[in-house]
């Protein structure tokens, strides 16, 4: 059986996606400075004016791959939000997020990158807020931003020894306890049964 002859159109998709592939990727590994569109174009075996016709400019290419993918917001009581954060956490440190490295790769660099990493992180930040322990919400959210953010970078672009290879749920395993007494407040003494979780002031 003979297949169809491939569209005009379908032809054209594909080499879009084969471009914003090879672009996201090496955004990625190498930053906005060095990823020119001519290696951008040799990674996608597409022509240099093919990219520029389709994408117009190496500025646009480069907002159309970078950023952070859209995750589900948090929910519920301040132990749920944690428990989420956590599970977002680690599926960040199983796959590398392209998107995401590309933004944080390029941020010191390209004033679009920084822009877009702040803006998703303050927005990350701002809808988490709003299920943490009312006590300075913001700052919580905002450490728990950072601790993310942190640990993806340093897994996937420092490759520090230890986080470089550890398994995702024994990273999140370790950082639990700091995920949880930011989100619902530290953890006090308790007379009878060595440590406890406080109660926290109030909880949206």
């Amino acid at each position: 059986m003979t297949s169809r002859p491939t569209s005009r159109a379908e032809r054209r998709r594909r080499t879009e996606t084969r471009i914003l592939d090879a672009a996201r990727r090496l955004f990625a590994e190498v930053g906005y400075d060095r990823a020119t569109i001519r290696a951008i174009a040799a990674a996608a075996d597409a022509d240099p004016g093919l990219v520029m016709r389709y994408f117009g400019s190496k500025d646009k290419l480069f907002a159309r791959v970078s950023g952070f993918e859209r995750e589900e917001w948090v929910s519920g009581p301040p132990e749920r939000a944690a428990e989420q954060l956590l599970a977002a956490l680690e599926r960040k440190l199983a796959e590398e997020p392209a998107d995401a490295l590309a933004a944080l790769r390029s941020m010191f660099t390209h004033p679009d990158a920084a822009g877009d990493v702040r803006a998703a992180m303050v927005s990350r930040q701002q809808q988490a807020a709003q299920h943490l322990v009312d006590d300075e919400a913001e700052l919580r959210a905002g450490l728990i931003g950072a601790l993310t953010i942190g640990t993806v970078i340093g897994r996937h672009l420092l490759h520090l020894d230890g986080l470089r290879d550890a398994p995702p749920e024994r990273v999140t395993a370790l950082l639990r306890r700091t995920f949880h007494d930011l989100a619902c407040g530290p953890v006090q003494p308790d007379a009878g049964h060595g440590t406890g979780r406080a109660e926290p002031r109030t909880s949206r």
